[in-house]
């Protein structure tokens, strides 16, 4: 069973999106920002900030109570008198240490006390420095030796980008910022380092390793950082000007072959091209010069494959597949200077194939062999995502990519913090299932490890339409979702049943059965903050938190 209970307090600092803040980047950063944070460190203990610029903590004082909520920190400047703030943000960063950004573009370091006592407990400002346009902290972490203690945090900004014509008009900047001081002088804590990495989308998941010499990221599109002592808009216009180019090669397949076209320069012969065909290996030399390299998407039958000079002055490749049917979406692995040509009648063709599919009548004919279905019936787990996430580890030092992994159709669903002193956890889709891992600094040859499985949760997940937050307990014993208003549900692992419990359509006894529950809230405000530990959710609205003991046992 469930026990919820919600109390009254302070009005939430919620700071809802401008008209200027458009795009989907935003939604993501900012729109759907958990505005709850639970303290690692010490579970059963969460965090909010209220209108008037207070850190605002509830503690479980006993089993399914909470305690009044106790200021234990006031932002020193007023916050509603800047004009495009974001929302203050707020990371526990050790035991003793805590990051704060006021949503105006300042960063406080602010040492804590051992928090869980309150007698020790006093929150001072230790460093506190404008760092320029708004930023959201999405994490950071502390290190200590003899010599010195730092302080490693990253900052997430959505910057306008003038020059880009054909996208939403801004781009994602990551800053990694270190904050440090020196034991042996009394000096104050100042910068010690700045570096920016930028791409096109909201990072699904980053974080700094716990020895602060590399960082993670999981995102739709990859970031790169900005060499040093470069202007980053210089070197966002430096990518616009590439991607303005006109394509090196255009490349058109069918099921069975794939054909490449190359402009060939003026007065070019036999004599001066060379083309090199290996099983999944492609080479092209033009007039001495490295045209194309590298190493094909999928193989081909390189006997099979043969290149002509056209009339128009063009080079004509034909590569005959090996995995006849297979969609290819690049020629060559990683190489971005081509532009993939759809011919209209394969475009007709796969519209065709997958007419029986769709349909605007609710199954007009329901005795054909294939009946359609309508559009609205697929659910989430349906849709093909046709470009898919990656992983991707970055040196601290070089500042260069050293690990990337294709996550493919495994679909990003949360992070979780299972041990406070590692990095954060994420869980992806496998199939129907949730898995999750546990990221290793230290593990060259075994990074991420699989740590727990949620049985058909990627499944069950796909269904909730409205999903705003998703979370699961740092024992695995369940995972818990919540929409935008009201409902929370609670996914438990599948345990031993105390009574016996047979498959009525295989007829095996069923020794372990998961659960699903769901919890109303008696509220109609937005849930602005969800969070879980082992025994308790916590959920967040604009003018109530409530907690739902979640009873863990069968």
């Amino acid at each position: 069973m469930l026990y919820l209970q919600g109390w009254s307090i302070p009005a939430v600092a919620e700071v809802k999106l401008r008209d200027d803040q458009y795009t989907l980047e935003h939604m993501h950063a900012f729109g759907m920002y958990n505005y709850l944070h639970c303290d690692s460190w010490y579970q059963d203990s969460v965090y909010y900030i209220d209108t008037l610029g207070r850190i605002m903590n509830l503690t479980v004082m006993l089993d399914t109570a909470l305690g009044k909520p106790r200021e234990v920190f006031r932002l020193p400047t007023d916050l509603t008198a800047c004009d495009n703030r974001l929302c203050a943000s707020i990371h526990f960063t050790s035991s003793t240490w805590v990051t704060l950004s006021d949503g105006t573009g300042r960063l406080y370091v602010i040492g804590t006390g051992e928090r869980g006592n309150s007698a020790s407990e006093k929150w001072e400002i230790m460093f506190n420095e404008e760092l320029g346009d708004p930023f959201i902290i999405i994490h950071s972490i502390s290190l200590l030796n003899a010599e010195e203690h730092s302080i490693a945090t990253l900052l997430l900004r959505i910057e306008k980008e003038e020059l880009d014509m054909k996208g939403s008009g801004f781009y994602v900047s990551l800053e990694w910022v270190t904050i440090s001081k020196k034991n042996k002088d009394k000096k104050k804590y100042e910068i010690i380092k700045r570096d920016i990495l930028c791409g096109k989308s909201v990072p699904h998941y980053a974080a700094i390793e716990p020895d602060g010499n590399g960082l993670m990221i999981v995102s739709y599109k990859s970031f790169t950082f900005v060499q040093a002592g470069q202007d980053l808009e210089e070197n966002m216009d430096e990518d616009m000007s590439e991607k303005i180019k006109e394509p090196l090669y255009y490349w058109q397949q069918t099921e069975d072959d794939l054909t490449v076209t190359i402009k060939l320069p003026e007065d070019s012969t036999k004599e001066d091209i060379q083309v090199q065909f290996l099983p999944d290996h492609i080479n092209i030399v033009l007039k001495d010069h490295q045209f194309l390299e590298g190493k094909l998407y999928s193989s081909i039958d390189h006997e099979s494959s043969t290149w002509i000079i056209k009339e128009s002055n063009s080079l004509e490749i034909s590569l005959i597949k090996k995995n006849e049917g297979l969609t290819w979406p690049e020629l060559v692995v990683g190489d971005k200077q081509g532009e993939l040509i759809r011919d209209s009648a394969q475009c007709a063709a796969i519209a065709e194939r997958l007419m029986h599919l769709t349909s605007e009548e609710l199954n007009p004919n329901p005795d054909k062999e294939k009946p359609p279905c309508n559009a609205q019936e697929l659910e989430e787990c349906d849709i093909f995502f046709e470009e898919s996430s990656s992983l991707c580890r970055f040196d601290g030092s070089t500042l260069k990519t050293t690990h990337v992994v294709n996550l493919g159709s495994n679909q990003y669903l949360f992070s979780v913090i299972v041990d406070p002193k590692e990095m954060p956890c994420f869980c992806l889709r496998h199939d129907v299932d949730a898995l999750l891992w546990q990221p290793h600094s230290s593990k060259q040859d075994d990074m991420w490890e699989h740590i727990a499985t949620f049985n058909a949760l990627g499944y069950v997940q796909a269904s909730k339409r409205d999903k705003k937050f998703f979370a699961c307990a740092p024992n695995y014993s369940y995972a818990a979702l919540c929409e935008c208003l009201r409902r929370v549900f609670i996914y438990r692992q599948p345990a031993p049943m105390s009574t016996v419990l047979y498959n009525r359509k295989e007829g095996r006894q069923v020794g372990q059965v998961a659960k699903q529950q769901v919890a109303s809230l008696e509220t109609n405000d937005p849930i602005l903050g969800f969070q879980a530990t082992n025994e308790r959710l916590f959920v967040l609205t604009t003018r109530n938190l409530f907690l739902i003991k979640v009873n863990t046992e069968n």
